[in-house]
């Protein structure tokens, strides 16, 4: 295996406390869309201590990424003394392990796996899975809404003619070795890119008009615990952005050292730093999409991380006869929560390859994923004023599964013009001149109307 990189030992250092810091991290735009949706300003807002960080680096290590969500540094060293000094520093809680130098082939990448497949380009049947063309038709097609697209590599997207460039806001590595963003570290993150924003005269993709960042978290010769901790990274870079829609067709189960790797039981949303990081960035006001993984039908069987998080939409897959992918990763979430929580097209999924003139096909929840994620950036440009949980709840209701949920299809495929049409109706219906309110119990939006409470299926409470 050819590195282009030094491989050094990494570590998590946890701090104790935020001692001066002083302002939130975020931008005017994040701080406008906090403002909107009336969420506060909270400690997790506010950067790691600056003093701290100099301490670190100081003693000899090399700091990689910080996370304000989790009061630490990601940093790199391949002197144990070093780590050892920064361990007795008073305001330094631990340092974990997340890499190692060792790396064993034939696991890293295995998740972005897929299996190319030949057949008749169809983006209109896969958009039809969940009836997006009608909301396409009435011109909703991602307008105002911000995705960040994190993956593994955006192999010539900076050379692309299938898509906007004025609609690309920045690109950001959370990585640490050399393999160049668009070029030598992979062709996968095009291909999900293409899903949301490809535009040709044979194809358009599921949220044309929004705006993106790119970003990658995935490494392309190892894995291992860090890749979670770029992840996570990630998501908070792009909270500070203040990015609508966070997106992710990764997911993480098996590392190159076993004795890191996940167990079942450790999937509970609570366990890994980048399921909690997710659900912690639902709750900052961004809709998190997260593919389930496509272990269905291996030994493993089930989801991965960062899907088993809470408040987010963890992806499967299904076929164009609406049935579940063999492949796509199973639920429930070990601590019993329904996964998936909804499903897309992901098998036979036609995406727009790097020459914008040809179209391909391949498998996995990877595809299903931003397929989903562009029906959630249309619905918002034409829902605007819904927060992320209130449209979550909206599109988790309109699936065909709601009534029944499985460990295959969680609640099923969702219903993109049923989301639009019900929640108008009902926000904009009044009775007497009493204009419609939003109510949220028990998980499920419910608008009130002249004393009276409809839920997204038109049942009155």
């Amino acid at each position: 295996m050819n590195l282009l990189f030094i491989l050094l030992n990494v570590y998590f250092v946890s701090f104790t406390d935020k001692i001066g810091s002083t302002s939130p991290a975020l931008s005017p735009t994040a701080l406008s869309m906090r403002e909107a949706h009336n969420i506060e300003i909270d400690e997790l807002d506010y950067p790691v201590s600056a003093d701290y960080l100099n301490a670190i680096q100081a003693a000899g290590a090399t700091i990689l990424h910080t996370s304000r969500w989790f009061n630490g540094a990601t940093v790199e060293t391949d002197d144990s003394t070093v780590i050892q000094a920064i361990r007795t520093l008073s305001y330094v809680s631990s340092a974990t392990m997340t890499r190692d130098k060792t790396i064993p082939a034939g696991i890293s990448q295995r998740k972005l796996a897929k299996r190319t497949v030949a057949g008749e380009p169809s983006y209109y049947q896969q958009q039809a899975i969940y009836n997006l063309h009608p909301l396409h038709q009435l011109g909703y097609e991602g307008q105002g809404i911000r995705i960040a697209i994190c993956d593994n590599g955006f192999y010539n997207v900076n050379h692309i003619t299938w898509a906007d460039s004025e609609h690309f806001l920045g690109h950001y590595d959370l990585t640490d070795d050399t393999y160049d963003f668009f070029s030598s570290s992979g062709t996968h993150g095009e291909h999900v890119l293409s899903f949301i924003a490809g535009n040709t005269s044979t194809y358009r993709g599921a949220a044309v008009n929004a705006h993106y960042y790119l970003m990658r978290s995935e490494e392309k010769d190892t894995e291992s615990p860090k890749e979670l901790d770029n992840l996570v990274a990630a998501m908070e870079k792009a909270d500070s952005l203040g990015a609508h829609i966070f997106t992710a067709s990764l997911g993480y189960q098996a590392f190159d050292n076993a004795q890191w790797s996940l167990t079942y039981s450790q999937l509970n949303g609570k366990t890994t730093r980048a399921s909690r990081a997710a659900t912690i960035a639902s709750r900052k006001g961004m809709f998190v999409c997260i593919a389930m993984g496509n272990e269905g039908n291996k030994a493993w069987h089930y989801l991965t991380a960062p899907a088993d998080a809470d408040s987010i939409c963890g992806v499967g897959a299904v076929t164009y006869n609406r049935d579940v992918a063999s492949f796509s990763s199973r639920g429930p979430s070990a601590d019993g929560r329904v996964k998936p929580d909804v499903c897309a097209l992901g098998e036979y999924a036609y995406y727009v390859k790097p020459d914008g003139i040809n179209i391909d096909a391949g498998n996995g929840t990877s595809y299903a994923t931003p397929l989903f994620a562009g029906m959630v950036a249309s619905l918002w440009s034409a829902l605007p004023n819904l927060t992320n949980m209130e449209l979550r709840d909206l599109i988790i209701q309109s699936a065909n599964h709601y009534n029944n949920p499985d460990d295959n299809f969680g609640y099923g495929i969702p219903d993109a013009m049923k989301v639009y049409q019900t929640a108008t109706n009902l926000m904009t219906t009044t009775r007497y001149n009493s204009p419609a309110r939003k109510v949220l119990r028990d998980g499920v939006l419910w608008i009130v109307v002249d004393g009276k409470e409809y839920n997204i299926l038109g049942i009155r409470h």
